[in-house]
């Protein structure tokens, strides 16, 4: 810029995975992120000076030069002076393909890009839509902000919804006859039903309940409990269904004794993240799986390398025999499918192993298991096949394991509730670690007071103005 020979020259910053285009997909880089800020703010007070171009992380960087020369400028195969020619500033390339950053109406977008349209008011749910695809979950009509409760129901406004890969599923119609989707959250209790002795109106609680990706819900008051003190409402969104499933399996189920073994596949997702806090309370040696981006988190959890191995791999079964010296494990907490399966039961000890399934795509026999496996015990199970009592217990029992110290909350990845499709669309493609959680934003009080700092200011005043005339607020300071 200070070079008066240079005015008419331009900077092509070029990076790899420095910049996020889809729904979900990670910044690879951060430093060269920052680099992009950098350069986005020269761009502003310096336009046509400087052009911004990211590369798939794995395209190779060689020598650049001038653009404006008749000479290759290509960037490992890249045509980086077609680019700066059609005048974008910013540019990304994926797979080959050109992306620009564009401004759009929200929800014009449509599938992965936009968000999804909400009616306005307390009456909806979210629904799978029955569809097959992602893409067919909407908004459906709900009761629940008005049927009046039965004995021992809670009703609820919800801030916050835990997302399960049982949600996937149903979206994608892989679970027979179900489209309601979402089975645990947290909120404000906003009315109690007869026969509730335990909560109040105005009380902050988590817990178990279907149609969870609404606004308002009915539940059971023996399926909720309060929230402990410093936590969010993400936060509690992201315990009760994968901690009490963990629970539930390895302590009812599968009896897990001091000292025995558990393989826990998916170690990294949220019933994982859970089961591996609760095995090691539990006195157990821990082998887990995971996508190899994620190992770091499972030994920062504790468990040793040579017990963990890649989810996306047949290895682990040689390389859990040989960390085991050949015994193999005492107790296995399956999601996957096929071979993997096949390969987990061939780990599972013939001297009393218990394999639990928790996935819903590859459900096996138990006779035919028994049969082909001698010594193993198979079970495949929901949470709530415990009934409603126990699940609530455990419930309970994991909200004081929480008190005590024993167990932390998961990684939170929170998305708006408008996000619902890409969220789903994340989980299915196992990018997360620990849970993903949708949150809906509280509505006005309009007898309530709204505090708006800078209130005289053209953004303060006109954000009053709204308040006032579009939302009914009577009350501002």
């Amino acid at each position: 810029l200070a070079v008066e020979r240079a005015q008419d020259a331009r900077l092509v910053v070029v990076t790899r995975g420095a910049v996020a285009v889809d729904a979900g997909e990670p910044v690879r880089d951060v430093a060269r992120a920052a680099v992009w800020g950098l350069v986005r703010s020269a761009q502003s007070e310096h336009p046509d000076r400087f052009v911004l171009l990211d590369l798939d992380p794995g395209t190779g960087v060689e020598s650049v030069a001038d653009a404006d020369e008749d000479t290759d400028t290509g960037v490992g195969g890249v045509d980086v002076a077609g680019f700066v020619a059609c005048g974008e500033a910013q540019l990304a390339v994926r797979g080959g393909v050109v992306r620009v950053p564009r401004l759009e109406r929200w929800g014009r977008l449509g599938g992965s890009g936009g968000g999804l349209s909400l009616p306005g008011g307390v009456g909806w749910r979210l629904d799978g839509g029955g569809s097959g695809m992602l893409e067919g979950v909407g908004a459906v009509a709900s009761d629940a902000a008005g049927v009046v409760l039965g004995r021992g129901q809670v009703r609820v406004a919800v801030r916050a919804a835990g997302v399960n890969f049982r949600d996937v599923l149903v979206a994608l119609g892989m679970v027979p006859g179900q489209v309601g989707v979402g089975s645990e959250g947290a909120g404000v209790v906003v009315e109690v039903g007869p026969g509730v002795e335990g909560l109040v109106v105005g009380d902050r609680v988590f817990g178990v309940f279907g149609d969870a990706f609404a606004p308002v819900v009915v539940a059971q008051e023996v399926l909720l409990a309060r929230i402990p003190q410093g936590w969010s409402f993400a936060q509690a969104a992201s315990v009760p269904v994968v901690f009490a499933t963990a629970y539930l399996g390895l302590v009812d189920l599968a009896g897990v004794r001091r000292g025995e073994s558990v393989l826990v596949h998916a170690a990294a997702g949220g019933v994982g993240t859970a089961a591996v806090q609760l095995a090691r309370h539990l006195g157990a040696q821990v082998y887990a799986t995971a996508s190899e981006g994620k190992w770091a988190r499972l030994r920062a959890a504790g468990i040793a390398p040579q017990r963990i191995a890649s989810s996306r791999s047949l290895e682990f079964e040689d390389r859990f025999r040989r960390a085991s010296g050949g015994r193999g494990v005492d107790v296995v907490l399956n999601c996957l499918a096929g071979e993997y399966t096949d390969a987990s039961l061939r780990l599972c000890s013939p001297r009393g192993g218990r394999f639990l399934e928790l996935g819903k795509t590859d459900i096996r026999d138990a006779g035919e298991v028994a049969d082909r496996f001698p010594g193993v015990s198979y079970r495949a199970y929901d949470l709530m096949d415990a009934g409603v009592q126990r699940v609530g217990e455990i419930l309970h029992t994991v909200v004081d394991l929480f008190r005590r110290g024993v167990l932390e909350p998961l990684p939170v990845t929170a998305w708006d509730v408008r996000q619902a499709r890409q969220a789903l669309r994340s989980m299915r493609s196992g990018r997360h670690v620990g849970k993903n959680v949708l949150t809906l934003p509280a509505p006005l009080d309009r007898e309530g007071t709204v505090l708006v700092t800078g209130g005289t200011g053209t953004l303060g005043s006109a954000v009053a103005r709204h308040l006032a005339a579009g939302h009914g607020v009577r009350h501002l300071l």
